[in-house]
């Protein structure tokens, strides 16, 4: 019998009563690894119920305490940081390293949220009138939310509720329905890190589950990471109800070449970046510019592409694993598809093919066109595969404006040698993450990850400073002392002359 994925509730694991079950798959093998619920509106309410009641004493626990809980919650995580990663390649396909990597970077913020104390400090000013004090306090807003997609099932819970529960907030995870069984391990260790139970809660389920979310009075903040489409639902949604949302969303990042970049790192950059994970990143190069005599690399491009080959997680020679599920393996071939319909050239072609010892993988070799234009959809739209999309501009100024007019702003980067051409581009160019001789520049916690334009809605970002900014809510107390004696004539309802 398939083993049923537990939800946390109330501070108990349970089995949920749905009528609505899916099979969580091997993406390498279609086995069924276990079934995950689409929980009840009963047990939402039930979950949602329970965080309202934890905040109520959660909020005045001290943020040393609050500190101290996570700096072991972060020990944990390094102590099962190899089984997490093994729990995660089996169920998203990603190989050992790259999962690895996933559960790390959610360890760094874990590690960053510990320094709450600090973060959560607010501002003074004495004498601000004659014997009169101003003063601010950051308290945490209540129960808050987080959606979160399938292709970073570690590191992206992560970036969500311990920088929420630090501040003073409850929280309620609806992690993808297409990889439970990480986010359900990352639970388990909070509660055994010391977390009272019901801090944390832990639903399942699709569209009616998010849905409740968005519209439940209690809910105070909602945190997503996900496509373009359900992105401007969430936050359309989630603002129309007084709510407060960050909504991280679609990408199409673009790396510049510099003819006097260093060739074989840039050569080694696009492939790793376009190709790692399966493309399944939202900071995944997926369009290449190249610049002046640098579009003279193209062949060798190719060739270090076709030597980025797929597998299964446990084979140590593979650069990535399939894709998440037959529809997103159809989805990417549709795209390869319109871009040959639409006249650009397929340069490397990795439909077809084949994994010895695993036919029924969603497997898609690396993509490669050229002679791309901005009217093709592989162009617009996202392709979240293995693709890459070759284009040459004459000039830098020719690449930036390239970049500013495509919708999305998440990530982009640019590889040169020269100090002046990286200082405009980093200047001009209207994306939230830029890299200069990196091709993937997700900043560490201590900033925040800035998506802008298309690829966010919202006005503060995931973790460091601004995550604090997005949980929290500023009290701003002016304060004036008299001394015991007070005159008999002082005016019992003065006001104060600012």
């Amino acid at each position: 019998m398939t083993r049923k994925v537990s939800m946390f509730i109330d501070g108990q694991s349970v089995i949920s009563e749905s009528a609505d079950w899916m099979d969580v798959t091997d993406p390498a093998t279609q086995e069924a690894i276990c079934q995950v619920p689409m929980a009840t509106e009963a047990e939402m309410e039930k979950a949602i119920a329970s965080a309202k009641k934890a905040f109520e004493t959660w909020k005045d626990v001290p943020v040393t305490k609050r500190a101290r809980m996570m700096l072991n919650y972060q020990h944990l995580l390094k102590e099962h940081h190899d089984e997490l990663a093994e729990i995660l390649a089996e169920e998203t396909g990603k190989n050992f390293e790259d999962a690895k990597g996933d559960v790390w970077r959610g360890i760094e913020v874990a590690e960053h949220a510990a320094n709450i104390p600090s973060m959560m400090m607010g501002e003074t000013v004495e004498n601000v009138a004659s014997q009169v004090d101003t003063y601010s306090l950051i308290q945490p807003l209540g129960v808050c939310a987080g959606i979160t997609p399938f292709n970073f099932p570690a590191m992206i819970p992560l970036w969500m509720f311990p920088m929420a529960v630090v501040c003073g907030n409850t929280f309620v995870l609806k992690p993808s329905e297409q990889d439970p069984n990480t986010p359900m391990r990352l639970a388990e260790l909070f509660y055994e890190a010391g977390f009272p139970r019901d801090v944390l809660q832990v639903v399942h389920g699709g569209k009616d589950q998010v849905n409740q979310i968005l519209h439940h009075e209690d809910i105070q903040a909602i945190s997503f990471v996900g496509s373009v489409p359900v992105g401007e639902h969430i936050y359309k949604t989630g603002t129309d109800n007084l709510k407060r949302v960050q909504a991280f969303a679609g990408a199409k990042n673009h790396m510049v070449v510099m003819p006097d970049a260093n060739k074989n790192q840039v050569i080694n950059n696009i492939a790793g970046s376009s190709c790692g994970a399966a493309g399944q990143r939202c900071m995944a190069i997926s369009v290449a510019v190249l610049v002046g005599e640098a579009k003279d690399w193209l062949e060798e491009i190719k060739g270090k592409m076709s030597e980025m080959q797929p597998g299964y997680w446990k084979d140590p020679k593979s650069f990535y694993g399939p894709l998440i599920s037959p529809q997103a393996k159809a989805k990417v071939e549709s795209l390869i598809q319109s871009g040959v319909d639409e006249g650009a050239d397929l340069m490397l072609d990795g439909r077809n093919l084949k994994v010895e010892g695993y036919p029924d993988g969603n497997w898609l070799g690396p993509s490669l066109f050229s002679n791309v234009t901005t009217e093709m959809r592989i162009y617009n739209e996202e392709i979240f595969g293995p693709v890459l999309c070759v284009m040459t501009a004459d000039t830098l100024e020719e690449a930036i404006e390239l970049i500013n007019n495509n919708p999305y702003g998440n990530g982009t980067s640019l590889f040169t040698s020269s100090g002046a051409a990286a200082r405009k581009f980093q200047h001009e160019i209207k994306v939230g993450q830029v890299g200069i001789n990196i091709p993937i520049p997700v900043p560490l916690p201590f900033f925040s990850f800035t998506g802008w334009r298309k690829s966010f809605y919202g006005d503060q970002h995931a973790y460091g400073k601004q995550a604090v900014r997005f949980y929290t809510e500023t009290k701003t107390i002016t304060a004036r002392w008299f001394e015991s004696d007070i005159p008999d004539d002082a005016a019992p309802n003065a006001t104060i002359n600012l």
